[in-house]
Order: structure tokens, then sequence, then C-alpha cells
């Protein structure tokens, strides 16, 4: 606010000053016509049209053609008018203006004909003048309305880039709960099993118990640490997470399954793969959620039953992942918090990298399988 005020006393000054100054130099060298005093006061009534342009150029423009066309010192006024039209209204209006300021000196030029000039010359000075005024206002209008629509632009672009960083965040914090309920679930899947161990068999021996609660203890220690890795990512307002580079592959399966045997799981791993350091840093990050998501649900839905899983594929083909487990008794089948959404995010997780995921149930046989692009 304080800028425009200094701006407009700024303006207001200039125009005093510089059409103050034009005003007097015809009225100073007046040489007869109207008395002084009518000259004086066209002055001081044109100075005012004048200011009056900074706020209503249209009015205060036509203000100061009619004075023009009745006293030489009203000329300044209404040129200023006409350029003040021409800068900031639509060149049709400016051009009506521009043609009433010619008309209006024309008719004085008849009324007060000036010796120094012939009518013929005073006519074709007016038209060239106020075609300049016009041609200059035209072109700062152009000029200012350029300005505004390069920065109109830029704004939209910044804008449009702070939304695509926002996406892109966004997105980067879905992988993130992806992550989570990946790894969360099957920790806590493994805690679980153990717990139902300890509550189903209060007669092992001591050390089955301690060895038991070493486990549980274990796995939740396991899990709050990468539940507190995952938050403290979601946190970040930076976009390079340095950390999601280091996250399980295929070398990492021998691992998983040691950890589901661990936990009474039965599992029966066979891998057909022509070489498994050969696929791709995403497709095994996608393999390994794949089995690790079969093993977890084999548990919270089959608890005890025997889990089948095959990897078979190499380059130029495709890897396929095969998870089977036998579906328990109806009474032995509790429905755990959460059930399907885990495979509904693997499904798009499959998807986005390029592969397809499908569960079916056959011959009371749940199976899990997917296929992953494996590029030669």
């Amino acid at each position: 606010m304080s800028e425009i005020r200094s701006s407009r006393t700024v303006a207001v000054a200039s125009v005093v000053l510089v059409v103050g100054t034009l005003t007097t130099v015809p009225l100073w060298g007046r040489t007869g016509g109207l008395p002084l005093w009518l000259d004086v006061a066209a002055a001081v009534a044109s100075l005012a049209t004048a200011l009056a342009q900074l706020w209503w150029p249209v009015p205060g423009a036509l203000a100061a053609t009619l004075l023009a066309a009745a006293s030489p010192v009203a000329t300044p006024a209404a040129t200023l008018g006409a350029l003040q039209v021409a800068r900031r209204r639509r060149f049709p209006v400016a051009v009506a203006v521009a043609v009433a300021g010619v008309a209006a000196h024309v008719l004085r030029g008849l009324w007060r004909p000036n010796s120094g000039i012939s009518p013929g010359w005073w006519l074709l000075l007016i038209c060239v003048a106020y075609g300049a005024l016009l041609g200059w206002g035209a072109l700062a209008r152009a000029r200012h309305a350029l300005l505004i629509s390069l920065r109109e632009r830029a704004e939209r672009a910044e804008a449009e880039q702070g939304r695509l960083v926002a996406e892109a965040r966004m997105a980067e914090r879905r992988t993130l709960a992806r992550e989570m309920h990946d790894v969360l679930a099957h920790r806590l899947s493994l805690v679980a099993t153990h717990a139902g161990a300890l509550e189903y068999r209060p007669d092992s021996s001591p050390e089955q118990l301690a060895r038991a609660a070493g486990v549980i203890r274990t796995g939740v220690h396991q899990a709050l640490e990468e539940l507190r890795q995952v938050i403290g990512l979601l946190r970040e307002d930076d976009d390079a997470n340095d950390d999601l580079a280091v996250q399980p592959t295929l070398a990492d399966l021998p691992r998983l399954v040691a950890e589901a045997r661990d936990a009474g799981q039965p599992v029966r791993l066979r891998e057909e793969v022509t070489d498994a350091t050969a696929l791709p840093a995403a497709a095994a990050r996608t393999a390994y959620r794949v089995a690790q998501e079969g093993l977890t649900n084999a548990r919270k839905h089959a608890p005890g039953r025997p889990v089948d899983m095959v990897l078979r594929g190499g380059p130029g083909d495709r890897l396929l992942i095969d998870i089977r487990n036998p579906l328990p008794e109806a009474a032995s089948a509790p429905v755990a918090p959460g059930a399907g959404l885990g495979l509904v995010g693997l499904t798009e997780r499959v998807r986005l990298a390029g592969g397809r995921l499908d569960h079916l149930i056959v011959d009371r046989e749940f199976r899990l399988l997917a296929w992953l692009p494996w590029p030669a």
C-alpha cells in the first residue's frame, strides 16, 4: 500500500511540474486574443484536468481537449490526455480521443490563427503529433500487457512446479506407506505366531519358553525400529531419501524363509532361476515383497500349514513366483484385521513394475501367482 501511495505521489508531482512548465510557456509568450485572465483560468483548469487524467483518463482528456479549442495554454494537458488514454484504454477509444484533439486544435487554429505557421502546416503538425502520441501510448500499453502476461505465466509455472513437487512427495510417501505395511505385517505376524505358541503351549520347557520370548522381543524391537525409520522418512521434507536405496531383494529371500521356519511355519523353497543377480533391482524388490506377503498371508489365514514357494525364470523371459498353501478348516480360519488389503497394495505394486498378480483357490489350496518382466 505504501508503494502505491508513493508512486501516486510521484505521478502527481511529475504532472504538475511538466504540464505546469509547458502551460507557462504559451501563457508567457501570448500576443493577444482573449483577455489575460481567461488564459490564466484556462491554464489553471487545464492543470486540474491533467491531474484528473491520473484517475479518469477519458473524461480528463476530453475536458482538456475542450479547453485546448479555446486557449493554447491547454495544449499540453490535451496532448498528455491523449497519451494517457492510449496507454490505459482500448485502441478505438484512444483513436476517438486523438481525433477529438485534432479537431479541437484545428478549430482553435481557425479561431485564433498562429501568424508564424500556415494553416496547412499547422494541420500536418497536429496530425503528426497526435499520431505519434497514439502510437507511443499503444506501444506502452502493449508492453505493459506483455509484462503482466509474462508475470502471470511465471506465477503459473511456479504454482505448477509446486504442484508437481507436492505430487512427487505424495507418491514417495505412498511408496513408504506400502513399505511400512509390508515390513510390519511380516514382523508382527512372526510375533503373533510365537505369542500364540506361548498361549497354547504353557507346558513347554523353560528353554523353549525363553527362546520364544526372545524371538518375540527381537521381532518387536525390529518392528519398532523399522517403523521409526519409515515414520522418520515420512516426516522428511527433502525429496532425496537415500535410505530407500537399501531395500531387500531376492538375495535376502533365504533369510526371509529362515525367519518363517524359525516361527514354526513349514516353508519349502525351490528356486529355478537362471541368474538372480541379472534381475533388475526394481523387479528384485517387488519379487521379495511378493514372497513376504505370501508368507504373511499364510501365517495369518493358515497357521501351521506348509507353504510351497517356487521361483522360475531367467533373462529374456519373465520371473514367475508361485506360492501355495492348503486352506485350513473353516473353524480354525479366523479373519485377521485388514485381511485383503495387503494383496490390494501388492497387486498395484506388481502392476507398476510391469507385471501381473493373481490369487485364487484351487482344490482347497490358496495360490498366489506373480509374473514380473525380466529383460535380456
